[in-house]
């Protein structure tokens, strides 16, 4: 059992719409250190959001630029498939799961503001939408090509760090609670 963490640097991880970045915003607010989300190097900023990837060399190289070389941060999200390299960068580990109905609920809620934002931009790619939408609901299949609870299961087996496993349906404070005492 791993016990409270003090700053360190932390990878929150779990399913989309599991509350990673919303838990990593809240830690490194608590702990008054930075906070990155893997999307943040995973797509290229333009507008509308998450059209364009960068290569995963040029992920890695501007983590290592402008985040990893610091003595304490907090990453969330996902960087399975491209950000093995930074295993070894880890402290801790908190791997988030949700039951799918709830997560799928939080899912649905965000993404409608976030269609709304994009059609009052005209920004809207519906079919985007819906793909992203289908690759979500994917997550708890283990069957599912894409990512999935079992392939996240598989990467956590590779970290030689602690890992924390919470249930993240409770109130964000009290998973700041759990992991920093």
């Amino acid at each position: 059992m791993l016990n409270t963490l003090d700053a360190c640097r932390l990878f929150i991880m779990g399913a989309s719409g599991s509350g990673t970045t919303t838990l990593g915003r809240a830690i490194a607010d608590k702990w008054a250190i930075p906070h990155a989300d893997a999307d943040d190097y995973f797509w290229r900023p333009t507008s509308p959001p998450y059209r364009e990837q960068r290569a995963p060399v040029e992920r890695l190289s501007l983590m290592r630029e402008v985040f990893v070389p610091r003595s304490t941060w907090v990453l969330s999200g996902s960087i399975m498939g491209w950000g093995e390299d930074l295993m070894a960068e880890f402290d801790a580990v908190v791997f988030l799961t949700l039951d799918p109905e709830t997560r799928m609920t939080r899912l649905r809620a965000r993404e409608r503001i976030r269609v709304l934002e994009l059609a009052k931009a005209g920004g809207l790619d519906e079919a985007a939408h819906e793909e992203f939408m289908f690759w979500a609901r994917g997550y708890d299949d283990p069957d599912f090509a894409g990512r999935n609870r079992g392939r996240h299961e598989q990467w956590l087996a590779m970290l030689s760090c602690p890992i924390l496993r919470l249930e993240s349906a409770g109130p964000v404070d009290e998973l700041v609670q759990a992991i920093t005492g």
